[in-house]
């Protein structure tokens, strides 16, 4: 399970959103190898003047949080991360100094999906990668 929270400035943000949920998505699959039919993103189109940023970002400066269930290893979330970076860039030609990501995981009990814990689902694939 993983659900996609994209944030960025509207006019940016808003002509992309379908392609980089593409990308995002052909990430986590690799990485993590979720069925392709698993895609949860949301996005978070900003007026300029609520989204605030450091010097050195551009109106592109894109913030990308995943929540996921634990079990993935190390190195399988420091490959969805550079995945992300990589093909963000190659892509959608935004830098990786306009995209942060962040990963949140928690323990399947503290999901709630299709009216049962997530620690009670029978999922059609496996967390601990």
């Amino acid at each position: 399970m993983a659900q996609i929270k994209i944030y960025g400035v509207r006019e940016r943000l808003n002509p992309v959103k379908e392609e980089l949920s593409e990308v995002i998505h052909s990430c986590v699959v690799e990485a993590f190898g979720l069925p392709v039919d698993k895609k949860f993103h949301r996005f978070f189109p900003m007026n300029r003047e609520d989204f605030y940023f450091p010097e050195g970002r551009t109106d592109r400066y894109t913030v990308i949080e995943i929540s996921i269930f634990e079990g993935r290893t190390v190195e399988a979330k420091k490959q969805l991360i550079r995945l992300l970076f990589e093909r963000i860039q190659h892509q959608l030609h935004i830098s990786p100094q306009d995209v942060e990501i962040t990963i949140f995981e928690t323990p399947q009990h503290n999901w709630g999906i299709r009216g049962l814990p997530g620690d009670e689902l029978t999922l059609g694939y496996q967390v601990n990668i």
